[in-house]
């Protein structure tokens, strides 16, 4: 497993997932998507669930941004900024591993 301290900047040869304790859930409840977190849940919009479900730890980001520039017919640059821009933030808040 590799790891990265939490300013690495991200790229698509890196492979990331939930850090232990974290996980994407829909609260039925109230109709959202959270991150569940240890003792508290942050509130996911539909464009960070739609990059959050798509990963599992083995899956390299450069896969995961193809699949999703298809899936929404959106330019792949774009698509990439923003998972990059998510994770990255995503990663310092030590949510997400590499």
């Amino acid at each position: 497993m590799t790891t990265h301290a939490p300013h690495t900047m991200l790229t698509e040869d890196d492979c990331p997932g939930f850090s232990r304790g974290y996980r994407l859930q829909h609260d039925k409840v109230r109709e959202q998507w959270v991150i569940q977190a240890p003792e508290r849940a942050l509130l996911a919009d539909p464009i960070a669930v739609a990059i959050l479900q798509e990963l599992d730890g083995q899956t390299r980001l450069g896969v995961v941004i193809n699949r999703l520039a298809e899936r929404y017919e959106a330019p792949r640059d774009q698509i990439a900024t923003d998972v990059l821009a998510l994770l990255s933030d995503l990663t310092k808040k030590r949510i997400i591993r590499l």
